[in-house]
């Protein structure tokens, strides 16, 4: 995709409300020179390669906005980071959430509308996407344990990690920057920037660390009330902040390509259809078109089994969210039991963008 072409869908995105968009004069430039160290990772170890990335335009540029990161440690080329138009933290993340009952009367949340739904230890929690939405990260605690929520909306991807990292416990915000349209996070402690769809430090002082996934789904308000009467669910601080019902992406998962991305889009198969990507821990991982999904209802892959029922809206579809059109809901399970499986029900080309070897199904 032409650099022309991010800018046309990245004024279409404003026009829309959206919150991200391609900040003028933040091209970007050579990549820097790397070297890979025996894990196979790509780290910026030599002197000449740190004289690279201190001459780089866009480190410097970073360095003036503040940022104290050791970008001399990277497993990518700069390139590939683009602006998404917000400072650091200026989609905020949420570090002190308010959670309120199921059976609330703060909740106004409709049926159909769509959660993240996370479990652990016995405790359950669900984390809106009309809330998300509008912070991509909730810092928080589940069952004892400190966890990252996240939600990227160019990529509509839902991930849940252990925040606890060579035994620390990390503190999560976004950098306003992007990597195949894909949040970039970055760790309180060190400034480290950490790739959301992965997990992955991709630059500063935990490069070669990676984020434990934690098994979560994107579920109905109706399926996780139904299924954890005795849960909680996240609530805003402040409900003037946003228009929290409102979907600032109108449209966006009907686009014909992706906004703010220049990489490879996947053949066969519409960029932003979804895609059930699994990614089961010790396993290969593999991916199913949604529409296949839908058609079949079940499918097993070696041990695993995913399914598909009707019932939740899409958050990217409409401008009011409970009225987007109705994408479903999936599960993914050890066969023969109820233990859930890592997945996210992602775009096409984000799978194409981050695991370019696998092969989508589509029939």
């Amino acid at each position: 995709m032409s650099r022309s072409m991010l800018a046309i869908g990245a004024a279409a995105i404003v026009a829309s409300g959206a919150i991200y968009f391609v900040a003028s004069g933040d091209d970007p430039t050579v990549p820097v020179g790397t070297t890979a160290d025996s894990s196979g990772l790509s780290l910026v170890q030599s002197a000449e390669a740190a004289e690279d990335v201190a001459n780089n335009p866009m480190v410097s540029r970073w360095q003036r906005e503040g940022w104290q990161t050791d970008f001399t440690k990277t497993t990518i080329n700069f390139d590939e980071i683009l602006s998404g138009g917000p400072p650091r933290d200026g989609i905020p993340s949420i570090d002190a959430p308010k959670f309120v009952a199921v059976g609330s009367d703060e909740v106004d949340l409709v049926d159909r509308e769509p959660v993240i739904s996370l479990e652990v230890n016995g405790e359950a929690k669900a984390y809106p996407l009309r809330v998300m939405m509008w912070h991509e990260i909730a810092n928080d605690s589940i069952g004892g344990m400190p966890v990252t929520v996240t939600y990227c909306p160019l990529c509509n991807a839902a991930i849940v990690f252990d925040a606890t990292v060579e035994g620390q416990t990390l503190e999560f915000g976004t950098t306003g920057k992007l990597r195949n349209s894909d949040l970039v996070m970055y760790d309180r402690s060190t400034e480290s920037w950490w790739q959301q769809f992965s997990g992955e430090a991709i630059a500063g002082d935990f490069v070669g660390s990676e984020l434990k996934m934690l098994p979560s789904r994107l579920d109905s308000w109706g399926r996780f009330k139904a299924e954890h009467p005795e849960g909680q669910v996240l609530v805003p601080n402040n409900e003037q902040m946003r228009a929290y019902w409102r979907n600032p992406y109108t449209s966006y998962d009907s686009a014909a390509a992706p906004f703010l991305y220049n990489g490879v889009l996947p053949e066969g198969i519409r960029a932003l259809e979804r895609v059930v990507l699994v990614r089961d821990e010790g396993a290969e991982p593999f991916a199913i078109a949604l529409p296949v999904l839908e058609k079949e209802k079940e499918v097993r892959e070696g041990n695993v089994v995913v399914t598909w029922e009707p019932g939740q809206a899409s958050a990217l579809d409409t401008s009011r969210i409970s009225e987007g059109r109705d994408v479903g809901n999936v599960s993914v399970f050890r066969d023969g039991t109820d233990e859930p499986v890592v997945h996210d029900v992602t775009f096409a080309f984000v799978v194409a963008a981050f695991e370019p070897t696998l092969t989508i199904r589509t029939e």
